[in-house]
């Protein structure tokens, strides 16, 4: 377990063309309010901006809000764009509509947990902090 003495860093993002961005705002806010730094990157971005500004901002954490229903294409991009770039360390994870049998093909590529509607603020925080302590190395 590693002790971090700078805030966590999460970059917060909304692929492809789905322009409804409340959930990943609301999100976004409570990240921040729970002592995260956060990093929002708007809308319509590729997965290719997502792992870049991610790099680029040195963050411990990327949370995808999708949807669109193109989790399935989406997710498994990104992890391989991470994988490309060395990102072993960074968490993938994210929420919205996403069937139950779709989460667990995920995870099995290596994203995180993934979030239905409903989760609570405090539980995606509470995820995000102690799935950096774990794997993070500082």
């Amino acid at each position: 377990m590693t002790t971090i003495n700078r805030p966590i860093r999460v970059l917060v993002a909304k692929v492809g063309l789905d322009g409804h961005d409340r959930g990943a705002k609301v999100i976004a806010t409570a990240l921040r309010d729970s002592g995260m730094e956060v990093i929002y990157t708007g809308l319509r971005q590729t997965p290719e901006m997502v792992v870049n500004a991610a790099l680029q901002e040195d963050v411990d954490a990327i949370g995808i809000s999708i949807l669109s229903g193109a989790h399935m294409t989406v997710f498994p991009r990104i992890i391989e764009l991470m994988k490309d770039k060395g990102m072993d360390d960074v968490l993938l994870t994210g929420g919205g509509i996403i069937p139950e049998e779709d989460m667990q093909s995920l995870l099995g590529m290596g994203v995180g947990k993934l979030f239905v509607p409903g989760t609570t603020t405090s539980e995606i925080a509470g995820y995000i902090k102690g799935w950096v302590k774990e794997h993070r190395k500082f």
